[in-house]
């Protein structure tokens, strides 16, 4: 499982860029989703999100998830592509999966990549 260091990470699965403010899900939920098939982010630049509220909706060949932001601010911008492009967040969830990014927030109760890992080490059990 991969976790960058440079983020910070919820338990519900996202993780959040602090410097950039970019917001996605992780390695571990994409590998548990499997092949995801469609998503639909439910906000729009210039709302406000709130730490544990939703920000979009994701759905595989396997289950359907809610996605919730790891962050409190205000939406800049949003990746228009995952629209079309849904099976990105499989290939590179780090990357060009980004979903929305975030500025002007606080981080919601967040782990560091060793305690993410460790958590995720904890539900493979």
């Amino acid at each position: 499982m991969n976790a960058p260091s440079n983020l910070k990470y919820a338990t519900s699965d996202e993780w959040f860029e602090p410097a950039s403010g970019k917001v996605g899900i992780t390695d571990y939920a994409q590998n548990q989703l499997s092949d995801i098939v469609f998503v639909e982010i439910l906000v729009e630049a210039g709302d406000a999100v709130e730490a544990g509220k939703a920000i979009a909706s994701v759905e595989s060949v396997k289950a359907s998830a809610e996605i919730l932001a790891p962050a409190t601010g205000t939406v800049t911008a949003i990746n228009k592509g995952l629209a079309d492009k849904p099976e990105t967040l499989n290939s590179d969830p780090f990357g060009e999966g980004w979903m929305i990014q975030i500025e002007g927030g606080a981080a919601g109760d967040l782990m560091d990549a060793a305690a993410y890992s460790a958590y995720c080490e904890s539900r493979a059990h």
